[in-house]
């Protein structure tokens, strides 16, 4: 089997050729462009196994991520398992408004990033952000050790927090909270699709939004004056989620759209009294 047999047996297990472009590359350790112009290389004995072994497991719903233990988010090349979600393009949105609000700030702003996963987030605003004082936090321990091991290898120097939203943060104040938290209704129909990421970071009660209430309750005693509270959620529920800020009190709500150009994150500041 070479190159272009490899993508044609991809194409039978109906995958698209971006997937197999990017699987075969990690199999390979080859860039998109060699194998446009190698496509008569051949695979050795065990590259073929492996690569049905991974065309059968994507075809099943497995994400590329975790097949190839990788993925690149806002310039950072991340290890990712099956213990963390596959960080998503639209979560970028976030962090870019994120580093809108600290290049208000002056430097040394306080952020932490509830519910971190691989660290995606927090590891993205330490990047581009150097001077910033950046903590992160998450219940799994699996999930931590993942994002902690991203930090190491990436050289960026994030606080890693074990515990539930605010839990582990007794007594600090911040410039900025943001949390990519779970908001997928229980019972959705998307999820039988997701059913190979953790459901502790996907679902969040009958209208997926008991963590985002949580958060948003529990924000305002982590928060200096002027801070603020940046969340992702899905795709339909940024009416709800200004709703909950506006009740609470909280001070120029703002929104931000996704690629796709969904409201995909709502803000607000700190609300006073």
């Amino acid at each position: 089997m070479n190159v272009a047999e490899a993508l044609a047996l991809a194409r039978t297990f109906g995958l698209p050729r971006s997937d197999a472009n990017v699987l075969l590359g990690a199999l390979l350790g080859r860039s998109r462009t060699w194998l446009l112009t190698h496509d008569d290389a051949p695979l050795d004995a065990a590259q073929q196994t492996r690569w049905q072994d991974w065309l059968a497991r994507r075809a099943d719903g497995i994400p590329v991520a975790y097949l190839t233990g990788q993925h690149e988010f806002h310039g950072l090349l991340l290890h990712v398992t099956p213990d963390v979600l596959d960080p998503r393009p639209d979560t970028e949105t976030l962090v870019d408004w994120a580093l809108e609000v600290l290049n208000t700030r002056p430097p040394g702003a306080k952020v932490v990033d509830l519910g971190t996963g691989s660290g995606a987030i927090a590891l993205a605003i330490q990047h581009r952000q150097p001077d910033a004082v950046v903590s992160a936090v998450d219940l799994s321990p699996a999930a931590l050790a993942v994002a902690q091991g991203n930090g190491e290898r990436l050289g960026l120097r994030v606080r890693w927090r074990l515990g539930a939203w605010f839990a582990p943060l007794a007594g600090e104040h911040f410039d900025l909270v943001v949390s990519n938290p779970p908001y997928i209704v229980e019972g959705d129909a998307h999820l039988p699709a997701l059913r190979h990421e953790p459901t502790l970071a996907l679902t969040s009660g009958a209208d997926g939004l008991d963590a985002i209430r949580q958060i948003v309750a529990d924000a305002p005693a982590h928060l200096q004056p002027g801070g603020w509270l940046l969340l992702e959620h899905g795709h339909d529920q940024g009416p709800a989620v200004a709703a909950l800020l506006d009740a609470a009190g909280w001070r120029g709500t703002d929104r931000r759209n996704d690629l796709a150009g969904h409201w995909r994150c709502t803000g607000a500041m700190r609300p006073t009294g």
